[in-house]
């Protein structure tokens, strides 16, 4: 294969991977059942690692692949493992999850957020941007922006985890394209920090939910104040 064609196929590769990338904030936004959010976090985990292995064959930068790895361990195995076990498989696979705005307003707003997100970085687009960067700046600030929406529109604590886990998804999918050549350690220290974060919340779940089966943030506020 000619280094053209090449190029071009990673190029149309990358951009699937960020179209489904971007399409899995959306099902954030507006699946109802717990462990298909779970599953839909997991996937565009998986996304990310897809879209870092072609970028790092591309720069041949082999923090891309260290990246690729550790999504692939931390966010496609051991934070979904952790989560299950804060609430249990059951309460996951019966539960739905409120939130404050519904499914239909809750995606035409998460759809003007992404317009939004494109539009404000354009700019940054126009100053002689790769063809890489093209496609995930704008797709990682629109699912970090989305990912910001979740987290305040869900009425549970979990499901505002995997908000907050989305928003980091975006903003390495970004930022692959743009510093494709990160340290290692800085590589590192983001994917422990992950993880001792979803640990500490993944434990206070479980504890809650042990005390009084629910992990509605509106609820415990009320229990609080009573």
């Amino acid at each position: 294969m000619s280094p053209d064609l090449l190029v071009s196929f990673l190029t149309k590769l990358n951009a699937l991977t960020g179209g489904v990338f971007l399409l899995c904030a959306f099902g954030l936004v507006g699946i109802r059942q717990m462990l298909t959010c779970l599953r839909i976090y997991v996937f565009q985990s998986l996304l990310l690692a897809i879209s870092a292995i072609i970028l790092g064959y591309f720069h041949a930068s082999i923090h891309l692949f260290v990246v690729a790895a550790l999504t692939i361990a931390t966010k496609v195995f051991i934070i979904p493992w952790v989560l299950r076990q804060a609430v249990g498989y059951e309460s996951y696979a019966k539960r739905e999850i409120s939130q404050a705005i519904n499914i239909p307003s809750s995606l035409l707003i998460a759809v003007v957020i992404a317009i939004f997100s494109y539009y404000i970085a354009s700019p940054l687009l126009a100053s002689g941007a790769g063809v890489f960067e093209k496609v995930n700046l704008p797709i990682g600030m629109a699912s970090l922006l989305i990912g910001t929406y979740t987290v305040t529109v869900r009425g549970e604590a979990v499901p505002q985890l995997l908000g907050i886990l989305a928003m980091e998804n975006g903003a390495f999918f970004a930022g692959i394209s743009i510093a494709p050549n990160l340290p290692l350690i800085a590589e590192l220290a983001a994917a422990f920090y992950v993880l001792i974060t979803v640990l500490v919340i993944g434990l206070l779940a479980m504890r809650i939910h042990k005390m009084i089966a629910k992990t509605a943030v509106g609820e415990l506020m009320a229990l609080r104040e009573e």
